[in-house]
């Protein structure tokens, strides 16, 4: 067998929350071009059908499901949709998330705090006990991916609304205290934590704060942002054979940021 076979996923299928647009789009499409069929969940009909798509023409299934994975009863009705009509997923990525709220710790209304909590913490557990629980009655393992963030390890320079880190360490924190429940399983759990990206929401955050996004630039090492396709080999990785081994583990891509 040639170490290409163990990156290869053709027969399995992924379920992935906000998978029709930036690195989430990224992801599936990479996942779909190694050969598995993918189930996208997101807000907007109209992007998740263009990569539904763009999925289909590597010869892959794509099916689609417009739901807003950051309320709790909508995501796990979407889960529990998923599972009605496809009974078990190999692979899951907890894709959905983002910061929104540029607002001062002081200033922060409770009801904001929790909104984005559930978009960026809770969201992920809901579909991971959902699609996880239907792993292991299925008996045969699983690979489950949560995209968390580096502002899980760091702060945020020139940015409010540190709901965004608190949520993405407990996402660290989660995905390894469920790895080892879960190993015994065969379902690896495992974290990305990507750094600065030009995704659609970090473009419309440098026009109004170009001066937090040159900052962030000028202190990456490699001297630019990743391209959204930069995260396609490395989830095609952990949703592979070929990250057998590796569980609970936290894999950095940043360019460097994070290294001073």
């Amino acid at each position: 067998m040639s170490v290409f076979d163990r990156f290869r996923l053709i027969g399995k299928k992924l379920f992935i929350t906000g998978g029709s647009r930036g690195l989430g789009r990224e992801m599936a499409l990479a996942i779909a071009d190694a050969g598995a069929d993918v189930f996208l969940v997101g807000r907007d009909a109209e992007s998740l059908e263009e990569t539904a798509s763009d999925i289909r023409a590597f010869g892959r299934q794509a099916w689609t499901l417009s739901a807003d994975v950051g309320q709790p009863a909508e995501c796990e009705q979407a889960c529990e949709t998923a599972l009605r009509d496809h009974d078990c997923f190999d692979v899951a990525i907890n894709n959905v998330g983002g910061r929104r709220h540029n607002v001062p710790t002081e200033e922060m209304p409770l009801d904001t705090w929790r909104e984005m909590m559930d978009l960026n913490l809770t969201s992920a557990v809901l579909c991971s006990r959902t699609l996880g629980a239907a792993m292991i009655r299925r008996g045969l393992g699983g690979r489950i991916i949560n995209v968390a963030s580096i502002n899980a390890l760091i702060a945020g320079r020139g940015i409010a609304g540190r709901h965004y880190e608190t949520a993405k360490a407990a996402l660290v924190q989660f995905t390894r205290a469920v790895a080892a429940d879960w190993a015994r399983h065969k379902i690896t759990v495992n974290a990305i934590l990507p750094g600065g990206f030009m995704t659609e929401p970090n473009q419309r955050w440098s026009k109004l704060h170009p001066e937090a996004i040159d900052r962030f630039r000028d202190n990456i090492p490699m001297g630019d942002f990743g391209q959204p396709e930069d995260l396609g080999p490395l989830a095609v990785y952990l949703a592979s054979d070929a990250s057998r081994y590796m569980t609970g583990a936290s894999l950095v891509i940043d360019g460097g940021y994070t290294l001073w």
